[in-house]
């Protein structure tokens, strides 16, 4: 099909008739396959010819220019593509006034570009407009205008005004709630709603957070069943926010709620089961059931061990939390220290010599040589641990 198009278009003058509109199609085609320098090519051509015919303040060539911005934005040259959402706004303005809801597209494209770029302060100007546009036409308890606010909640979140942006997703989520503008079991609001419950676990208000994980997993429960993966997810959630408040008793229930859901759903061999498996190894571990501990955090480095290379970060943190357990079973030392000795050499592939973890992993290495009385082998690596903590603190100073 595209190589038909490519063999007509080509044969085509450019001064043909509806010749744009087939370039333009063309554009949103390959961009849907990914073949964005195609998709580029076809925009570009048909943005030249429409300027050629119509003149280059047309708004013929609004949908064109937004094609070329989007795909720029694909492929990660946003200050070009922030550029091509100007052009489409100004086109925009001049033709159809500073209000109109056609400007609602160019401005979130750029408003979400320059947040992806660590520019949040830069974003708040397109988001705002937004808001403002969509609250003159429908009113300020409309679901659009809920879902403006919740992109000032990311923008304050950037900014690292927590305060703010948790009454600014509150906000959002009672508005397009009482709106009834989105089902309440849409991927939109879940994903609101538990990001508001990450914010609010972040800054230490964890019963507030907890308050809508359950809430999500209700809705989720209510509108797709008990059995449906994503409530293994909210569960997953909700139990890990337990775990930070040790309410281990509880965190163990959901767990282990999860673990059969998955078991269902995706097998008992999946490695995306290891993920509760792990965190209901760390409860029981807090719970003083070394032993069961043990089992679940064997049985997921055997299953990533499977997933995944044997020198990955997943088996990495398999084994991490197996040796932190088997440290209390009082397992042989020499073991504990090889597979402490493979955790840091899969940390330093992965993070390099100077992260964070090295230097924790690092620290255990020294424990257990000094335990077995490997002297010589301490003093290298307290130089480097030295090395590290002060270039460590000279990081957070800056």
């Amino acid at each position: 099909m595209g190589g038909q198009l490519n063999e007509v278009v080509d044969s085509l003058k450019d001064d043909e008739p509806l010749l744009d509109s087939v370039l333009v199609h063309m554009g949103s085609m390959y961009s849907t396959l990914g073949k964005f320098e195609k998709s580029m090519s076809a925009y570009r051509r048909a943005i030249g010819n429409m300027e050629n015919i119509y003149g280059k303040n047309s708004v013929f060539l609004i949908t064109p220019i937004l094609g070329m911005a989007k795909v720029l934005s694909s492929i990660g040259r946003t200050s070009k593509a922030v550029e091509f959402y100007h052009r489409a706004i100004s086109l925009l303005e001049s033709s159809r006034g500073a209000e109109s809801e056609d400007l609602v597209i160019p401005l979130f494209g750029v408003g979400s570009l320059l947040l992806k770029e660590g520019k949040p302060v830069e974003a708040e100007s397109p988001f705002l407009r937004i808001f403002n546009i969509y609250k003159k036409l429908y009113g300020e308890n409309d679901g659009r205008v809920g879902l403006a606010v919740c992109s000032l909640a990311h923008v304050k979140c950037a900014v690292g005004d927590a305060n703010e942006a948790i009454s600014l997703y509150r906000k959002a989520l009672q508005v397009i709630t009482t709106s009834n503008y989105m089902a309440l079991d849409d991927s939109i609001m879940e994903k609101m709603r538990i990001d508001l419950a990450e914010l609010l676990h972040a800054v230490g208000r964890g019963k507030e957070g907890r308050e809508l994980l359950e809430q999500c997993l209700m809705i989720t429960e209510k509108y797709k069943g008990k059995e449906d993966p994503s409530s293994a997810t909210h569960l997953i959630n909700l139990a890990t926010s337990h775990l930070r408040s040790k309410n281990y008793v509880e965190a163990e229930r959901l767990l282990r709620t999860s673990l059969e859901i998955m078991g269902k759903t995706v097998g008992p061999d999946d490695q995306s089961i290891t993920f509760p498996m792990l965190h209901l190894a760390v409860t029981l571990y807090h719970l003083k059931r070394d032993e069961e501990a043990e089992q679940l955090a064997l049985e997921a480095l055997h299953i990533r061990e499977k997933a995944f290379e044997k020198d990955s970060l997943p088996v990495a943190e398999a084994l991490d939390c197996l040796v932190s357990i088997q440290t209390r079973l009082k397992k042989d030392d020499e073991e504990l220290l090889e597979q402490l000795k493979r955790v840091l050499s899969i940390q330093e592939k992965e993070f390099g010599p100077e992260g964070e973890e090295v230097m924790i992993t690092l620290k255990k290495v020294v424990f257990y040589l000094d335990k077995l009385g490997r002297k010589n082998e301490i003093f290298p690596l307290q130089k480097r641990l030295s090395a590290l903590g002060m270039k460590f603190k000279q990081r957070i100073q800056h």
